[in-house]
């Protein structure tokens, strides 16, 4: 067995500093961007989540509405466009707003959308969230 002098320990050191340094940054660096990712997704979670739950309640306010206008008419359109709208408050209702990993999110959402648009044919208005958001309506307060 050979024994090592402290200036071989020492040199050897220093030879491994570039590479110890390295190690050290890459899991400093990892660590931050864990992070910083976790608290970038956080927030993008929250930004979208906010929107489609501003999305669904316009369309659950838009049907509720529309519920008490037609639910005391007695013409025969007026029946078939209330279970229209009823349609889309059980769809409204039944859309899982406790899960935020729920998979068919995306597809129940083009559903609610599909349901809002028939439901709008049939009432003839022409509504459309966007323009809600945008403020391009004509509703002020």
């Amino acid at each position: 067995m050979a024994v090592r002098s402290s200036s071989e320990d020492l040199f050897d050191s220093i030879l491994m500093a570039d590479n110890r340094f390295h190690i050290e940054g890459y899991r400093e660096g990892f660590e931050e961007g864990t992070r910083q990712g976790m608290i970038e997704g956080r927030n993008h979670g929250m930004l979208h989540g906010a929107k489609l739950s501003a999305e669904v309640c316009f369309y659950h306010g838009f049907a509720l509405a529309w519920k008490c206008l037609l639910q005391n008419s007695e013409d025969v359109k007026a029946r078939k466009r209330l279970k229209a709208v009823e349609s889309l408050v059980g769809l409204i209702q039944k859309f899982p707003y406790e899960d935020p990993e729920y998979e068919n999110l995306q597809e129940d959402m083009e559903k609610v959308r599909a349901k809002f648009r028939q439901v709008c044919s049939l009432l003839n208005v022409a509504a459309d969230f966007r323009e809600y958001l945008s403020g391009s309506s004509g509703m002020s307060f």
